[in-house]
C-alpha cells in the first residue's frame, strides 16, 4: 500500500504536540482542539505507524521507542514546512534569492526590465531576473506551469484568464540622425513619405506595418528600405545613416544628444502596456512585492 496517499499533515502536528506535552488534554489545548479529536487522531497515528506511540503511565503518557525515534525528524520536517509558509507570507528583499521569469518583447526589456534590474541591484541584490521571448499563444500554459512569472504586453492581446494591471500608455515618435536636414517637427506628410524608412517586423521580413495601412487610407505610401526583426538595433542604425524610423518613445528616451526625435506628421495610434500574471502566483509575497516594485518605477 502507498503510505504517502494516506498522509495528513495535521496528524503530524498532533503527534508533535503529544510527544512534547505527553498528555492528551494539554496537547488538545496546545492545538485548540477538543480532547476527543486529539484522541481520534492518536488512534489514526497508531494505525499509520503500527505502534502505540504513547502509553499511559501514572502521570500522563510515555513515548515508545518508536515515538522517540520519530520526534527529531518529525520536528525538523514540520519546521521546514513552517519556514516555507513564513517565506511565502513574508518577503525580505535584501536577503531573498528569488528568481523571477519575465516574458516580453525586446523593446520592453529596455523600457521596463532594465530600470527594474537597476532598482533590484540596490534593493534586492540576490534576486535574479530571467527574460523569455513573449509567445502570447503559449503564455497562459507557460504561466500555469510556472515557466513564466510575469508578462509585459498590450492587454488587448493578452490571453483570457490572466490577472493584469496597466503600466503605461506608449506613443510613437519619429527618429533620425542629428544631421538629417529633411526631418523637422513641422514637416509635411509629403516630406514624411519621401524619407527612407526602417520598419520593425517581429516575425521577420515584412516591409509594411499598420502605419502603412494608415497611409494607404490617405492614398499615400512611404519609402521603406530596411526591415529588421528588433527595435533595439534601430536607434543605432538611424543615428549613423540617412534612414528614419517610427519607434516607441521610451525606446529613445534620453537619446536626444545622439538622435533627432520629433512628432510624426502622420497620427500613429499608440498602445497600452500592462503587467500580467497567473492566479497561481497572485498571493505569493515575493511576486506581490515585485509587481508593486514595477508599478513604482514610474515608467
Amino acid at each position: 500500500m502507498d503510505t504517502i496517499k494516506k498522509l495528513d499533515l495535521s496528524l503530524f502536528v498532533t503527534l508533535e504536540a503529544l510527544l512534547i506535552e505527553r498528555n492528551v488534554t494539554r496537547a488538545a489545548a496546545r492545538l485548540s482542539l477538543s480532547q476527543p479529536a486529539v484522541s481520534a487522531q492518536l488512534s489514526r497515528l497508531r494505525m499509520l505507524f503500527g505502534d502505540p506511540l504513547l502509553l499511559p503511565v501514572q502521570r500522563g503518557m510515555a513515548p515508545t521507542a518508536k515515538a522517540v525515534e520519530l520526534l527529531a525528524p518529525l520536528r525538523a520536517a514540520l519546521d521546514q514546512v513552517r519556514a516555507t509558509l513564513e517565506q511565502h507570507d513574508q518577503f525580505d528583499p535584501p536577503t531573498s534569492r528569488m528568481t523571477a521569469v519575465f516574458a516580453c518583447t525586446d523593446y520592453l526589456q529596455l523600457a521596463v526590465i532594465q530600470p527594474l534590474v537597476m532598482a533590484l541591484r540596490t534593493e534586492a541584490p540576490h534576486v535574479r531576473v530571467a527574460v523569455r521571448h513573449l509567445n502570447p499563444q503559449r503564455l497562459h500554459v507557460q504561466m500555469g506551469d510556472g515557466e513564466v512569472d510575469l508578462a509585459l504586453m498590450s492587454p488587448e492581446h493578452a490571453p483570457m484568464g490572466l490577472r493584469s494591471c496597466p503600466l503605461f500608455d506608449e506613443r510613437y515618435v519619429l527618429i533620425s540622425s542629428l544631421d538629417n536636414e529633411a526631418v523637422s517637427g513641422d514637416m509635411s506628410l509629403e516630406q514624411f513619405q519621401k524619407l527612407n524608412h526602417v520598419v520593425v517586423s517581429l516575425r521577420g521580413g515584412d516591409f509594411t506595418t499598420p502605419v502603412d495601412d494608415e497611409l494607404a487610407v490617405l492614398v499615400c505610401q512611404r519609402n521603406v528600405v530596411l526591415s529588421v526583426a528588433s527595435f533595439l538595433s534601430v536607434p543605432e542604425i538611424v543615428a549613423s545613416s540617412d534612414l528614419v524610423a517610427l519607434v516607441p518613445e521610451r525606446l529613445v528616451r534620453g537619446r536626444g544628444a545622439s538622435l533627432k526625435i520629433v512628432d510624426s506628421p502622420l497620427p500613429v495610434p499608440g498602445f497600452a502596456v500592462g503587467l500580467l500574471w497567473h492566479e497561481r502566483s497572485h498571493a505569493h509575497a515575493g511576486q506581490r512585492w515585485l509587481r508593486e516594485r514595477i508599478l513604482a518605477l514610474r515608467l
